[in-house]
């Protein structure tokens, strides 16, 4: 648990949600503002999220990176998502880093997003991704759900006339052991079963 001495990051940005969005991507929480490339959601340039949406409705891993200046295009990629009905935003609201890194196994979720009160918001909203397994692990406490194996989902029953998807997908950073082809196959076949393509 925390502590006196505990530093305690706030997230920085709403969740990116519209009325129309239908299905919404949860992370754990950006890494530290020197790893930022854009000051948006999935910053870091070694983080491959963008290159596979990139890759899966554009046929091009850099459709959203400018390679000359290093950088994502923070405008295309929320043209993009209002485009799509796609939400992104991340479980953390407040955290803490018990090791000086990005890395979920050594994050503190301190204080959740409050994943009900933005899914009563969103009505058409009725399908939630959590990209890494730290994201998977506080969706399921949140909602009393078990977590699902990567690449299947678990229902929430939100209400009597509501039934929500939880996916679980492979992380996209580059730390996690599988190649980028593979993470656009999985990822490729979400959006299939959720009609999106």
């Amino acid at each position: 648990m925390s502590n006196s001495t505990t530093i305690i990051e706030r997230h920085p940005w709403e969740p990116f949600i519209s009325p129309q969005s239908k299905l919404i991507f949860l992370g754990s929480f950006p890494p530290k503002k020197e790893k930022w490339s854009m000051d948006f959601y999935y910053p870091n340039k070694i983080n491959d999220f963008w290159r596979i949406m990139g890759k899966i409705f554009h046929s091009n891993y850099n459709q959203f990176y400018n390679q000359d200046i290093g950088q994502f295009n923070k405008e295309g990629i929320k043209n993009f998502l209002k485009k799509n009905k796609i939400a992104v935003g991340d479980i953390g609201l407040e955290i803490s880093r018990l090791r000086d890194n990005a890395s979920d196994k050594f994050l503190e979720i301190i204080k959740p997003l409050d994943l009900v009160n933005l899914i009563s918001s969103n009505t058409n909203c009725n399908i939630i991704v959590s990209t890494g397994q730290k994201a998977s692990e506080i969706i399921a406490q949140i909602t009393n759900t078990t977590i699902p194996k990567i690449g299947d989902y678990t229902i929430f029953q939100y209400s009597e006339s509501r039934t929500i998807k939880i996916y679980r997908m492979p992380s996209t950073s580059r730390a996690y052991p599988l190649s980028i082809d593979k993470k656009v196959a999985q990822y490729k076949k979400l959006f299939k079963d959720c009609d999106f393509m």
